[in-house]
């Protein structure tokens, strides 16, 4: 008799990673959902919807379900998941246990919107995992051993940092500033230097091609297209990496401070462990070129970028669907949670 496959699931501001068990990380898709404003017909879903953000017509709306970590449209999010585990899993009469990952500082009622999500979504049973406990697991940490560890988890939407030892959370931090907060710094300097306008996307491709957070050996340059703010024209301009690590500025700070407070309430034992352990950085957001050297100049510690970055949260998710049948209260590292079925 056939049995419904266990599947994990990182549920990103940016992305959502589908861990199918047996299988591996079967999708990858941009958190953006297309719909039909006058019907509220689902029209597109990932890729497809991504490519309409920014271009669609009056009565076509292309929105991002998922703002800073959290759910902004539960209907939206519910629809979004049904798509995506319906493309993972296809058709079947039974019902997955479903396990998604969560931002450390998640309150008590956003997790309970992303459990009703999963179960509405189409999933028996919907168990959480917070994030850098996720990430260090896909990281290859072994996290069960008394040992310190510190993950540094960047996303789309938020920033976790996290010590963790025993297989659970001893200090963490998560702020609401990451990928998508660097790209508005973007938009936001290009038009108080340049009077330039652009978009999210062209923001989020300099990110990706010139951005940096610690100077570059070597200085690169990009066009940028985008709309004049005096005359409303298309115009172009030549931006450079040392503009963007100016742009960048104020976001990164903040994520070093709260890496720096997370250290500094750490028990001095776990202190001296990650010293020896270094820190490792996942997420989109730490392969922002010179991440890894930034963190390491202020914290002297050394600091490595995981090997699939973006993979590690699904990656760990997946991973610890091999504990599901041990977890009886329904979450994972959530101890002050009571059962959630």
């Amino acid at each position: 008799m056939p049995i419904a496959k266990d599947i994990g699931i990182d549920l990103g501001t940016a992305s959502v990673l589908v861990y199918v068990k047996g299988k591996g990380v079967v999708l990858n898709e941009p958190s953006v959902v297309a719909m039909d404003r006058n019907t509220g017909k689902l029209l597109k879903v990932g890729t497809d919807a991504e490519a309409m953000l920014g271009r669609t017509p009056g009565n076509i709306v292309a929105i991002r379900p998922l703002r800073e970590g959290v759910i902004s449209d539960y209907d939206m999010t519910e629809r979004m998941l049904r798509e995506f585990i319906h493309k993972a899993v296809g058709f079947s009469f039974f019902k997955p246990r479903v396990m998604i990952c969560v931002p450390s500082g998640i309150t008590e009622v956003e997790e309970r919107a992303v459990i009703d999500a999963g179960i509405q979504a189409g999933a028996r049973k919907v168990f959480l995992i917070e994030e850098p406990v996720a990430a260090a697991i896909g990281a290859g940490i072994d996290i069960a051993k008394p040992d310190g560890h510190m993950v540094v988890d960047i996303g789309g939407g938020t920033a976790d940092i996290a010590v963790i030892s025993l297989s659970g959370v001893v200090e963490s931090s998560s702020i609401k500033i990451a990928g998508d907060q660097l790209n508005e710094a973007v938009v936001k300097y290009m038009r108080r230097t340049h009077n330039l306008l652009i978009g999210e996307r062209t923001a989020e491709e300099m990110k990706k091609k010139i951005g940096c957070v610690f100077p570059k050996d070597e200085e690169e340059t990009m066009d940028v297209k985008g709309r004049c703010l005096l005359t409303g024209l298309p115009k172009v301009v030549t931006v450079s990496s040392t503009e963007m690590l100016d742009a960048f500025e104020e976001p990164v700070e903040r994520i070093m401070e709260t890496i720096h407070s997370v250290l500094e309430r750490t028990p001095p034992e776990l202190v001296a462990d990650i010293s020896t352990n270094g820190i490792m950085m996942t997420g989109g957001g730490s392969l922002v070129s010179g991440f890894d050297k930034l963190v390491t100049a202020r914290t002297g510690i050394t600091t490595v970028i995981a090997e699939d970055a973006i993979g590690c949260v699904a990656l760990g998710t997946g991973k610890s669907l091999e504990s599901l049948n041990a977890m009886q209260d329904g979450t994972m590292n959530l101890s002050r949670r009571k059962q959630m079925n």
